[in-house]
């Protein structure tokens, strides 16, 4: 099987080969670095290099795959073990973790998010509910890289196994609490996470360094914890499977699995398509976009869901940007999907410009969006599709 790992998995530009073709790999063999700003990347099988192009290298995988790796180098500090493994935020966001550590937050705070905030994604909540004690371990170094005096855990009550898991491991920490999030979207959104548990209105476009704080996903202080102690670079992703696909309804969580496998791989896995299905979506039904069925996983990819076919809607669409959903370009995918045509478009009334980009002024405290609606309707619009909105 072949194996195709990207070559930009993070904030950042795309990183630099330093392998060849022709050339054999072990399985955590560093295969490329950043160029700038981004993160190392590691091959996540045994195999041979078959194709390197300006986005990826392509690796023909042995049909043998033994557990053992090839370790991170060893290191003065737990700071360049994270950076040494080539760790970056595994909610979607892809900031390299060595950066977003590297601060001093004297007083302040580390946020494990745990909101599992996109509908349908469950590999957080089952790393949590299977092993409570990696979590406290990852939350603790990364307070003590930060210089943090408190760690807090985000997640909705409504996860009661995890919950339950996280509070009989955390009843002896006196550093560490539980703190609740709302059942609503986007839960996980960082000035979400802080507004709910500390009580401060970050305004957009400030990020939680701003109060001393920093909010970091489950994943990461996973991978966290096996760069420190295990060596390990990040060579694998938790995923959860779903949508129309036979044995995934309301989805399924896999962890571990190897970077760079094809999202047909685990959509087989389990059982194949419920028909007649629709598009893939890689990532969440909220913020994801349309994959195909060779998209590998990377080191940001939490859900590949497969949807429904679209209805037909040959009508005239207004169109609602949301910065806490999809977008135009996503937005335009779909309403292409269904054969209608955008006629006009504009923003929620809780968008504001902040240097160039558009962003909410209060992420899951949704508008009215009458005046909206209005507009699009003067334009011609037949039927109006919007990103998100609680309204």
């Amino acid at each position: 099987m072949n194996i195709e790992i990207l070559l930009r998995q993070h904030v950042g530009a795309p990183c630099n080969p330093i392998v060849e073709e022709g050339q054999k790999l072990k399985k955590g063999q560093l295969i490329a670095k950043p160029n700038g700003l981004g993160a190392n990347i590691h091959s996540s099988v045994y195999g041979k290099v078959i194709k390197i192009t300006n986005e990826s290298i392509v690796i023909d995988a042995d049909k043998n795959q033994p557990e053992e790796y090839v370790k991170i180098k060893m290191t003065d500090s737990n700071i360049e073990a994270i950076k040494e493994a080539g760790i970056v935020g595994a909610g979607g966001a892809g900031f390299p973790s060595h950066i977003k550590f590297n601060v001093d937050l004297e007083g302040g705070f580390v946020i494990a998010n745990a909101a599992e905030c996109e509908p349908d994604l469950k590999h957080n909540i089952k790393v949590i509910e299977e092993d409570p004690e990696l979590l406290i371990r990852g939350i603790k170094y990364a307070m003590e890289i930060s210089n943090a005096s408190k760690g807090y855990i985000a997640i909705k009550p409504k996860n009661k196994k995890a919950l339950i898991a996280i509070a009989n491991v955390c009843k002896n920490e006196r550093n560490i609490e539980i703190k609740h999030l709302p059942d609503m979207y986007p839960a996980g959104d960082e000035r979400v996470i802080i507004r709910e548990l500390l009580g401060v209105e970050l305004q957009p476009g400030k990020l939680p360094l701003a109060i001393n704080a920093i909010v970091t996903n489950i994943e990461t202080l996973k991978n966290v914890v096996h760069a420190i102690e295990d060596r390990k670079p990040v060579i694998t992703k938790d995923i959860t499977v779903g949508g129309r696909v036979k044995n995934a309804i309301g989805g399924k969580a896999i962890l571990d699995v190897p970077i760079g496998m094809p999202v047909i791989h685990y959509i087989n896995q389990y059982g194949g398509y419920i028909k007649p299905e629709g598009e893939i979506v890689i990532g969440g039904p909220f913020t994801g976009k349309r994959g195909e069925e060779n998209s590998p996983i990377t080191k940001v990819l939490g859900g590949m869901l497969v949807a429904m076919p679209f209805p037909e809607e040959k009508r005239k669409i207004g169109v609602i940007e949301c910065e806490c959903g999809a977008q135009l370009d996503r937005l335009s995918e779909i309403v292409e999907g269904m054969n209608g045509k955008i006629i006009a478009s504009t923003k929620c009334n809780r968008m504001v410009e902040i240097n160039g980009r558009y962003r909410c002024d209060l992420p899951g405290i949704c508008p009215g969006q009458a005046e909206k609606v209005l507009y699009l309707k003067k334009q011609g619009a037949e039927a109006i599709i919007t990103g998100s909105c609680e309204d």
